[in-house]
Order: structure tokens, then sequence, then C-alpha cells
């Protein structure tokens, strides 16, 4: 396959005039830290976008950061970190899930993929820290949207269309992000003792009162050996507190009184070490490296521990196991054997659940042509997603196929 190089705006315009005249499609790549995300693309070139790099604009009093798509989150972190800030969003670096080194994602890379970390239900998801982008679409037109103050959108919002759009809508070349302070200090309340139920019901019970909770995940014994900071032998809940260091022993007082409720033994960890968990949190940890097929699943968390419980007693899934994020809101469950009926029968279980969404993380080439990666759409939302791609990429240029069939 043929791979195209641009080096500016211009040369990515020009070659994508030059593909809709040659009747030629591309699939779109950065780092290539997230090809293994989707369906896979039927192109006839890659449009190598890796030159496109560096930060254009940062301004740590106005809280708004620019920089080409292809910037290293590596870069974007440590920049942010000399400032006492970050993105509040807490975008995971997946990179290790698909085989590829810790830190390969790029700023672009991670606004086309979408995905939040364990901050997303409390701070937002990182359409809501997009406020702006430069772009070129399928008709080889430079365009953009939305600007580099937080208050500068006006009509469509593109950069919530275009987040979580793995560049099937246009080429992004340059984007704007929203950044805030980072926490002062973080620490994490661990409980023990305690079943899937009753740790999703204290974890509810947390994030409803008045302690101020950012992050909170319950990871069974299976998984512990990625999380050397906690006690293993058995399932434990862990609650992050994060802010101003005089607020935390009040919200940690709150925090006690609710969680006597439940009487569960609990430890507290420090700074250093909930830095480290909830990272591997985050960065789904501990199936990194793996070939078997990991899918990432939202439902309402009190859906939780039946989903687990139904899932761990199909024997037409396979072994399989998993942990819970955002209060239990998200599951990340890894499966034995690349077989599409295991797919089948996940999200058979997920049907009359409102608003439940199983996604194909992780698995091998065939498995990804063969099953929708993605939840299916329902026909009139997938009748909808097909014209909007239209009206950016009315040829079918870019990533063609790559989240649903003809988008």
């Amino acid at each position: 396959m043929t791979t195209l190089t641009p080096t500016t705006v211009e040369d990515v315009a020009e070659i994508v005039r030059d593909a809709i005249e040659a009747k030629q499609t591309l699939e779109l790549v950065g780092s290539g830290s997230r090809r293994g995300y989707g369906r896979v693309p039927q192109a006839d070139a890659t449009l190598d976008l890796s030159t496109l790099s560096g930060v254009v604009a940062y301004e740590p009093a106005e809280l708004v950061l620019t920089a080409r798509q292809a910037t290293p989150m590596a870069e974007i972190r440590a920049l942010l970190a000399q400032h006492g800030q970050s993105l509040a969003f807490e975008p995971p670096d997946l990179s290790a899930v698909w085989g590829r080194p810790r830190g390969s994602g790029t700023l672009g890379g991670a606004l086309s993929l979408g995905f939040g970390g364990p901050r997303r239900p409390y701070a937002g998801a990182a359409r809501d820290h997009f406020l702006g982008f430069k772009a070129v679409n399928g008709y080889g037109e430079a365009f953009g949207a939305g600007g580099r103050v937080v208050k500068n959108v006006t009509g469509f919002d593109l950069p919530k269309l275009m987040a979580g759009a793995m560049g099937t809508l246009g080429v992004l070349t340059e984007v704007t992000v929203k950044v805030l302070p980072a926490p002062q200090t973080v620490e994490t309340v661990v409980l023990t003792g305690l079943d899937p139920a009753r740790a999703v019901a204290a974890l509810s019970a947390a994030q409803n009162s008045a302690a101020q909770v950012t992050g909170a995940a319950v990871l069974p014994p299976q998984v512990l050996a990625a999380f050397p900071d906690l006690p293993d032998g058995e399932m434990v809940a862990l609650i992050r507190l994060e802010g101003v260091a005089p607020s935390l022993p009040s919200r940690r007082a709150v925090l006690a009184d609710v969680l006597a409720h439940f009487t569960a033994p609990t430890e507290l960890l420090g700074e250093a070490a909930s830095e480290r968990v909830w990272t591997a949190v985050a960065d789904a940890a501990p199936f990194a490296d793996a070939s078997r097929p990991l899918w990432r699943i939202t439902l309402p968390p009190a859906s939780a521990p039946d989903v687990i419980m139904a899932l761990a007693y199909d024997d037409s899934i396979g072994g399989q196991r998993g942990y819970l994020d955002w209060g239990g809101g998200l599951i990340w469950l890894e499966v034995d054997g690349q077989h599409p009926e295991q797919a089948a029968a996940l999200r058979a279980h997920l049907a009359a659940i409102p608003g439940a969404n199983a996604t194909l993380v992780r698995g091998d080439a065939a498995l990804r042509s063969t099953i929708p990666p993605l939840q299916p759409l329902e026909p009139g939302l997938l009748a909808l997603t097909r014209r909007v791609k239209a009206q950016f990429d009315p040829h079918g240029l870019f990533n063609p196929g790559r989240l649903y069939e003809g988008v």
C-alpha cells in the first residue's frame, strides 16, 4: 500500500484532491497507536500525518492549548505539568493494549478516539474539552471550527462531532483543547471484603455524598497483579479524592461516615501510590500486551453486578476477566477466543439494559472484519450517521468503514 506523507496543511489538501481525482481511498494514521481499534479500513493508500506535530500555542492563564494533531500525548502531558495543569478528562494511554510502547498516542488520536479515564463521569468527556480544530474535508478544502477561547463557539459545535469520529469525517491538522489546573494532591480509600453488588453500592453512596469523589473502581483478584500497591487475594473497591490538600481531611471524614454503613475494612493510599493505581485503571493495565479480545462496556452502574454474574455463567462467552470503573458504569472485559458468537452472546445480555453499549476495543483482523466492533446503531441513527459522513466526505475517502459499514 502506498504511503503519503504531507508536511503542511497545503500538502494534505493536495493529496485529498488527488485522491478524489484518482478515486482512491485513504487510511489516516498519526502514530499508528490506534490502528487496532474499529473495523479494518479497506483503503487504497495510507495518509501518514506523523509530521504534523508540535505545540502551536499554549496560554496557561487562559487554560487553552493548541497543537498539531500528531503531537505526542507524552509531550502534551509534560508541558502541562510544568504549569500545574492537565487534561481534566484524563485520556487513557491504551498503547500497550494494542501492543505498542506506552506513550505512543497523540493528542489528535486521543480526541478522535474520544475515550475518557476514571475522571470522565465527574469532569466530562473528551468532546466537552475539545474547543476547536483545523481540518481538510472530503472536497480537499481546508476549514476550521470552534476557536481558541472557551466561549467562542457559535453555530454548530463541530468539535463535538469530530470527537470519536476516528478520522472518518476529515483530516484533522490542528486541535485546540481546554486545560484545567491539575489536582494539588490525591489519595485513595481502599475497601476490601465486599462482593460486587455491595462494592458498587458503596461506590454509589460515596459518589452521591459531599466527599466530591473523582474516581470509583472495583478490581477483582484476577486483575490485581497489575496493581502492586493494592492488597491481593480478594476484591477491592477504590475511591479517589483529589483537590487542594486542606480540603481532604473533611472530605475524608464525610466519606468515612458514608462507608461506615458497609462495615468494610479500609486502607488509605497516599499520593504516589494513588497516581500509579489510577493510571493503571485508566490505561487498562491488566490487559496490556495480550492477544485476547478486549471489550469496553458502558451501562448504568446499578446494572453492572448482574451483568458480571450473567456473563460469568455464560459458557458461550468463554473464560474472562475484567474490572469496573466509573462506579460500575464502565466494564473492561477480556475474553478467550476470537469467535463472532461471543460478541452476539455478550450483546444479548445487554440488550434489555437501556443505554448499554459494548465496543470491541481489541480483536484480531478477522474478528474485527466479521462483527461490528462498535455497538450496532439503530437503523435511523445509522442512516443519520451516513448522511453526516456524506456531508463532510462525499467521496468516502477517509478511513472507509472504520466505524460502521459505509461510515
